[in-house]
């Protein structure tokens, strides 16, 4: 499944990476950018629910929608 969320709190690229970084940590694509304030997760439904993907960003230390 691919979705976009809406990420609040990021304003660099260092907070892409943390994002991406939580996030492969748990299987998941994405695709990242402070600029839109966006992240476009590629997940695999079975595996990894979209509450999980929230949880990992939050760990990061950002909020998504």
């Amino acid at each position: 499944m691919k979705k976009t969320l809406k990420i609040k709190g990021m304003h660099c690229k260092s907070c892409e990476m943390l994002i991406k970084s939580e996030l492969e940590d748990i299987s998941v694509k994405a695709d990242v950018s402070y600029g839109t304030g966006t992240a476009v997760v590629e997940f695999d439904e079975a595996s990894v629910s979209l509450k999980k993907i929230k949880e990992a960003i939050s760990k990061a230390g950002y909020s998504a929608e």
